[in-house]
């Protein structure tokens, strides 16, 4: 039931952010002044424990980078000028050298849901806890 909510939470915000723009004075714009660019909608979740099957996500931020950053997230910017360095691999994106965190375990599930310059994207990652989460750059620091 827990993934149930959570699929349902993504597709809603999901939803929410690629179809947001296409209320009010944007209908009203001429055909002709469509994107050049591909779609890049993500919703991001957050949640406490081992994967995200089992965890209920206690935040959640979305994230459009074409053809402008903008969503819920709370640094879109440095955030899609982040995944755009890594060529849109989640994976790429290391800790930072300068950051001390300590072995405490606490897992943080981190889940990213959407389209990444029209192509589909689902990932996961669980971190050892929140500092380590944060550590990992502006994407995932929500």
């Amino acid at each position: 039931m827990r993934n149930t909510a959570r699929w349902a939470a993504t597709l809603g915000l999901t939803a929410t952010a690629v179809c947001g723009p296409l209320t009010g004075a944007a209908l009203a714009e001429p055909a002709a002044a469509s994107s050049l660019y591909a779609p890049s909608a993500l919703v991001l979740t957050l949640g406490h424990g081992e994967s995200a099957a089992t965890v209920t996500p206690e935040r959640a931020v979305t994230l459009a980078c074409a053809p402008t950053s903008s969503g819920t997230h709370p640094a879109a910017a440095p955030a899609c000028a982040e995944l755009r360095a890594a060529g849109g691999d989640f994976d790429a994106l290391g800790a930072g050298s300068e950051v001390l965190c300590t072995r405490e375990y606490h897992p943080v599930v981190v889940t990213v849901d959407g389209v990444w310059r029209g192509q589909r994207v689902s990932y996961e990652r669980t971190f050892a806890n929140e500092c380590v989460k944060s550590s990992y750059g502006t994407l995932f620091a929500f």
